[in-house]
């Protein structure tokens, strides 16, 4: 299982010493823009799970051409 956390920036080296002693975890911090990209992905799936259900309404590609 992968998990991604947040961590504030004066923690995050307690938290990696930590799992790092853990024999059964692999922890590798992720750069910024990967972290940041990795957030972007999750936020539009759970925003294509919403209009799936019909809680949401997604904008047309003509809307969104419309804009630029």
């Amino acid at each position: 299982m992968k998990v991604l956390l947040d961590i504030k920036d004066h923690k995050a080296a307690f938290v990696m010493e930590l799992l790092d002693s853990l024999p059964f975890v692999k922890a590798k911090q992720l750069a910024d823009p990967k972290a940041e990209l990795i957030e972007d992905i999750k936020a539009s799936v759970e925003e294509v799970k919403l209009a799936k259900a019909g809680k949401k309404k997604l904008r047309t590609l003509k809307d969104a051409l419309n804009d630029l």
